[in-house]
């Protein structure tokens, strides 16, 4: 049976393109998503990691449902909270979904604000170890002394990890140490230098704008998930909190707060603290992209200029 790699080299086409639409939350890649879809009448590949989960709808802002009968979209409520996800495995699996959907299509949109995850579709990144031991010790620090010694340890073996991991989120940053204390290398270390063999050309776009005007949609969007119903689809969750998945923005900060540690008003303030924060990692993360061509959420018309001069299509 071929291997992954083996079925890519074989079936490469570089007249089969991937739009990729990248940039921070709130700022509109859904709707551009779909418009670019609409266009092409080509599939939607999400590459959001909290989307994946059917468990989380209204923290993870997914595509409403006119939204998702508009086009053909994958990896949205693809899996459970309580399967554990990973860059690895999302390489594999969308790589596998793609070779089927570029049989029937020229042209695939992918869209998103996970960077490790796209960076792993595109460019492939490398097995990392694992040691439960070394997990469970960490874990039996936190648990003693808290969050402090794994910032400590990260801040002196790692610091670049804090670009894309939120210095709160003991999970990721357990996950970080575990692979530094296995290998002997920096955990950013494990992001390939080099792509991989992709059977596809891919076109990066990424969106961006004034600060200012971003926080505000931000600060807006977490008020419409409150309306929405945030905290009680918190509340549904608490018996799944100790899942990776749920250890993230707008469901952290509900969590701290049904355990008395702050206000409700304290963690709604939170969650847009923590939201913009997250946008300035993403955009990090993007910005060191030199692929990528930037434009306002408004371009919409330039934008499909851009890839019909990049296909030909």
């Amino acid at each position: 049976m071929l291997s992954v790699q083996s079925k890519i080299k074989a079936n490469y086409n570089p007249n089969k393109y991937l739009v990729i639409i990248v940039g921070p939350t709130a700022i509109g890649k859904t709707a551009l998503s779909i418009d670019i879809a609409n266009f092409y009448d080509a599939p939607i590949l999400s590459f959001d990691s909290r989307q994946f989960f059917k468990e989380m709808n209204i923290g993870t802002a997914k595509p409403s449902n006119e939204e998702l009968a508009s086009a053909d979209h994958y990896f949205i409520d693809s899996h459970s909270i309580n399967t554990e996800y990973t860059a690895g495995k999302f390489e594999t699996e969308s790589l596998e979904q793609l070779a089927s959907l570029f049989t029937k299509n020229d042209i695939c949109v992918a869209v998103g604000g996970s960077g490790l995850y796209i960076d792993a579709l595109v460019f492939g990144i490398d097995a990392m170890p694992s040691s439960r031991d070394i997990r469970n010790k960490w874990i039996a620090i936190k648990a003693e002394k808290g969050i402090h010694p794994l910032q400590q340890f990260l801040d002196k073996h790692n610091p670049e990890v804090f670009e894309f991991i939120d210095r709160q989120n003991h999970a990721r940053m357990i996950r970080a140490i575990e692979v530094i204390e296995c290998s002997g290398q920096k955990f950013t270390d494990f992001r390939k230098k080099s792509a991989k063999s992709r059977p596809f050309t891919p076109i990066w776009i990424g969106l961006d704008m004034n600060r200012s005007d971003l926080y505000d949609r931000i600060n807006a969007r977490v008020d419409r998930m409150i309306e929405k119903g945030l905290e009680e689809e918190v509340t549904s969750l608490v018996a799944h909190r100790h899942h990776t998945a749920l250890k993230t923005v707008g469901y952290a900060e509900f969590f701290d707060f049904f355990d008395g540690n702050i206000s409700r008003e304290k963690a709604i303030e939170l969650i847009k603290r923590n939201s913009r924060r997250y946008a300035k990692r993403q955009m990090t993360w993007f910005g060191k992209n030199e692929s990528i061509k930037w434009f306002s959420p408004e371009s919409k018309g330039d934008i499909l200029a851009y890839i019909q001069h990049k296909t030909g299509k």
